[in-house]
């Protein structure tokens, strides 16, 4: 597994803690990391597709464009109003496994974050994940190719872009 994707877990555990229980939040996000430590995070909600499979399409598309090494996926699971939970999933290029995580969040009697437990850390097959095949080579037409180029560059403002350093 590359140390990004051990530094992305670690990374992302603190975003949503921050996010959390600092502004109340918990959006969907998705962020990768290049070979040359070029990180990009976005908010999944940011997107304007409708369908889960043409936001796949784009996300696959990001990760081979920017050539990434790994990627990550977190959103805010309920299983009952009150028991809920923050997960994400760190996906390496080079490795069968990922690294799942997952912490409980508490809410107040308003509903506001209060508390995240620590985030547990299991390994599960890539294969068992959702998104965990955006590294697969993708086909598009040049038609979508142009449109998700379009989506990227019109998104700009809105992604953190930063460098994680080598």
């Amino acid at each position: 597994m590359h140390l990004f994707s051990e530094n992305l877990a670690v990374e992302i555990s603190s975003y949503y803690c921050n996010l959390a229980l600092g502004h109340g939040v918990v959006p969907k996000v998705f962020t990768l990391v290049n070979g040359e430590g070029d990180q990009y995070l976005f908010f999944i909600d940011d997107l304007p597709m409708k369908s889960d499979d043409e936001q796949n399409q784009f996300l696959a598309y990001i990760v081979q464009a920017h050539e990434a090494v790994c990627y990550a996926r977190g959103t805010l699971v309920i299983v009952e109003k009150n028991q809920q939970f923050i997960e994400f999933a760190v996906i390496d290029r080079d490795d069968a496994d990922a690294i799942v995580c997952s912490a409980e969040l508490t809410r107040d009697m308003d509903d506001k974050p209060i508390s995240l437990g620590e985030f547990d850390k299991t390994l599960v097959k890539k294969g068992s994940i959702i998104f965990g095949g955006l590294f697969e080579s993708i086909r598009l037409s040049e038609d979508k190719t142009e449109d998700f180029e379009s989506l990227w560059a019109e998104m700009r403002s809105k992604i953190l872009h930063r460098s994680m350093g080598l």
